[in-house]
């Protein structure tokens, strides 16, 4: 989780708007991605799980972007998807092949919970009023959505006691 030249201080309503607008859209893009790979792998349920998570995450970025040009119009943009890195993506690491839908919830929760995270550290740093109720809304958005996954988790039955790891050949002499 990383931001680069971006001084939580000094930041407008408006970059923060757009800082939370390219933080959704990373991290649909990253969902469409894995959901792209567990097609490729044959694993329907992680993919309709990661294409969900895609949906939500573009449906928020939606309202944010609607909120922004409600506010703003089309002032041009001062932050960028240079200045941010994993906040709310999954990690690339946590998708392999043949993952289960409960493995693809876990890594949708970590996510869930590195943006909650990214929002309550910065809280605190925050002098603009109105970012502030921003950044705690989002915050809040991130319980809301760990609290929807875990319920769904729940309801998923336990994964098998066999591993990918169980079906990997071991490297043969040439």
């Amino acid at each position: 989780m990383a931001t680069r030249g971006i001084d939580f201080q000094t930041l407008s309503l408006m970059d923060a708007l757009d800082l939370a607008i390219l933080i959704e859209d990373e991290a649909q893009e990253r969902y469409e991605d894995f959901a792209a790979q567990m097609d490729q792998h044959r694993t329907p349920a992680a993919a309709r799980f990661f294409r969900l998570m895609a949906f939500n995450e573009s449906k928020h970025g939606e309202e944010l972007s609607a909120r922004r040009a409600e506010l703003f119009g089309e002032a041009p943009r001062a932050v960028t998807r240079e200045m941010i890195y994993d906040i709310e993506a999954p990690d690339f690491d946590e998708v392999r092949a043949f993952m289960t839908p409960r493995q693809a919830m876990e890594a949708a929760l970590a996510s869930e919970v590195k943006a909650h995270s990214f929002f309550l550290a910065a809280i605190p740093v925050l002098k603009d009023a109105g970012v502030k109720a921003l950044f705690e809304e989002l915050r809040d958005e991130e319980v809301y959505h760990r609290e929807l996954v875990t319920e769904e988790l729940a309801k998923l039955p336990p994964d098998s006691a066999v591993s990918d790891e169980d079906f990997v050949d071991e490297p043969a002499p040439q």
